[in-house]
């Protein structure tokens, strides 16, 4: 008899093989898997006795909790779908996203409770508001609500090809997507994270990524197959990261490079008494190789770079550690760190193709777009077959990401191709200068876009955070690009900024740079 390939699957086995392992912890709040897996049948049940059932969508906007990571259980198990909504998005986007999917049941925290209060009239279809933490008038208390249910849910039939969650993307210059992501995708980008990368029940995992950020790379699930530790955090900030890696004997945990710069540039006195040997994650933009450096040269922790979108259950790319690099310098290692790596043995298909469909050779310099198919390609955009149309052609998704491909067969982003600055018939790419600069001692933070140019149509125009205490000038770090990279790819100007504007998964939001343009260069 086959079995519907569904992360619900790992529950299962986690309930029989790992009981008594500390699954949880929220802050003084601990839980065995046992405890853990029965709040998750409890609230399983009262979201049945609420009118849920099987495809109805569940919204939650919270961040890394416990009653948030229950979701990822207690929603599909029963069949419905679950949307978790990015927490810093305005209110009007989230009325926006509850609207599109046809939420029925909204879960919110108590930071974010007033938002949604603000935009209840314009969310009709929303007929149950539960407070996640604490009361609200008007609102379902979600404790006391788990508390009166036995842990018996009715049981449905699951099909691998049913939703799991539909996840919407940032929505930083249009509406935002809701990606359709299926038990299948979910559960084929587990089982190749589990297979190239080593976990075992011995490990604890810091939740540092939002929950919300397709499926936190299915770490809201990958952590539980292994009968690992989830440990909470609320919000990431430098010290309270070191601190729960000192007292919660963290092992593993997965950021944005924007995340790996402010903890490796944490004070000393922060830093202090952190464990060696702590394994990471990075990916959701291209990190540095002097980032890289910094991370496993200072820290003594041993950095993965992954590549992925959540239109792929996240992960297509893992930049696999081969015997050859272990006798490189760091910083040789570090620059194919810095490269997103080859095919996840279970993404599928994995091609840079030219404009004509055609894979462009393995020279290290030929630019094409990275395209993808198989298991874990999203089934589509929630409602909106026109831009499912556009991302997926003859079967192939279109990332939109400019790369090329090494001797060696290991993949490079070298920009979005939105954000490939042309200057006087010259492809610069923004990622290779921000690289750059981020080797500069003074630099700590920097992102690179297109500003208009009179002459070269546009150029370079670099937007520099300097380290606490440090200085430099503008002709410096220019001088500084000069002397490793052609000249052209000089940047035009350097705005030096107190920070830089982000996502809530830590991506720099270039679009609002642009915004800020300093008038058409003419130099």
């Amino acid at each position: 008899m086959e079995i519907p390939l569904s992360p619900m699957e790992f529950a299962r086995r986690a309930r029989r093989l790992y009981p008594d392992v500390e699954g949880v912890v929220d802050g003084d709040r601990r839980f065995t898997y046992r405890e853990f897996l029965e709040r998750c049948d409890r609230w399983s049940a009262s979201l049945q006795a609420l009118g849920v059932s099987q495809g109805d969508r569940v919204a939650y906007i919270a961040p890394n909790t416990h009653s948030h990571l229950e979701a990822y259980y207690a929603v599909p198990q029963i069949g419905a779908v679950l949307v978790p909504i990015n927490f810093r998005l305005k209110p009007e986007d989230f009325a926006y996203i509850i609207n599109h999917c046809g939420a029925k049941v909204v879960c919110a925290h108590p930071d974010h409770i007033e938002a949604v209060e603000s935009i209840r009239k314009d969310i009709p279809d929303a007929k149950v508001f539960v407070a996640l933490e604490g009361r609200a008038k008007g609102w379902i208390d979600y404790e006391e609500t788990l508390a009166a249910h036995d842990p018996e849910f009715a049981p449905v039939e699951i099909k691998e090809t049913d939703l799991i969650t539909i996840n919407y993307t940032s929505g930083t210059t249009a509406r935002p997507k809701g990606v359709m992501i299926t038990h299948r995708n979910a559960y084929i980008n587990i089982m190749g994270t589990l297979a190239q990368h080593h976990l075992s029940p011995a490990d604890r995992y810091l939740w540092t990524l939002p929950m919300f950020h397709a499926n936190g790379w299915t770490f809201t699930w990958i952590n539980t197959a292994r009968g690992m530790t989830h440990v909470c955090l609320r919000k990431v900030e430098p010290t309270a990261i070191f601190e729960l890696i000192k007292k919660e004997a963290i092992t593993m945990f997965c950021a944005a490079p924007t995340v790996l710069i402010s903890i490796a540039n944490a004070p000393e006195k922060v830093r202090n008494g952190a464990p060696r040997g702590v394994r990471l994650f990075t990916a959701g933009a291209p990190p540095a190789a002097a980032t890289i450096e910094l991370v496993e040269k200072d820290l003594g922790w041993e950095l993965t770079h992954v590549y992925g979108l959540t239109e792929t259950a996240p992960l297509i790319t893992f930049c696999e550690p081969r015997p050859e690099h272990e006798d490189l310098s760091v910083e040789e290692r570090s620059k194919i760190k810095a490269r997103q790596g080859v095919e996840l043995i279970s993404s599928g298909e994995v091609r840079v193709v030219d404009e004509t469909g055609v894979e462009v050779p393995a020279d290290g310099a030929t630019l094409g777009e990275i395209t993808v198919r198989g298991n874990v390609v999203m089934a589509g955009y929630y409602n909106d077959p026109e831009a499912t149309a556009a991302a997926i052609k003859n079967g192939w998704f279109h990332s939109g990401d400019a790369a090329v491909v090494h001797p060696d067969g290991y993949v490079e982003i070298r920009d979005r191709f939105k954000d490939v600055i042309i200057s006087g018939g010259e492809n610069i790419s923004s990622v290779e200068l921000e690289g750059c600069l981020l080797t500069h001692p003074a630099v700590q933070e920097t992102a690179v876009v297109g500003m208009p140019h009179e002459k070269w149509g546009e150029s370079p125009h670099a937007f520099v955070v300097l380290k606490s205490g440090a200085s430099a000038t503008e002709d410096e770090l220019k001088e500084h690009v000069r002397a490793q990279l052609a000249h052209f790819k000089t940047p035009q100007a350097v705005s030096f900024v107190d920070e830089l504007p982000k996502t809530a998964t830590g991506k720099v939001q270039k679009y609002v740079l642009r915004q800020h343009q300093p008038g058409i260069a003419t130099q």
